[in-house]
């Protein structure tokens, strides 16, 4: 076998509940995941525990479709 093309180093911090924040390679800023919809709905997590985020199956919705 021959070593790996790329390894990603990603850091997940967990902030409270579904809120996370990701540490991603190139990307300045952490990116926010968590709850939004009928996301949110189906876990019970009501509107007012945080503010809406994209959930981390939004982010694999939008790799597979690039």
């Amino acid at each position: 076998m021959t070593d790996p093309a790329y390894v990603s180093t990603v850091r997940i911090d967990r902030i409270a509940g579904p809120v996370r924040l990701a540490y991603l390679p190139a990307e300045k800023d952490p990116v926010h995941f968590g709850v939004h919809g009928a996301v949110a709905a189906h876990y019970g997590v009501p509107p007012d525990v945080s503010e809406p985020h994209a959930t981390t199956l939004d982010y694999v919705v939008a790799a597979a479709g690039g």
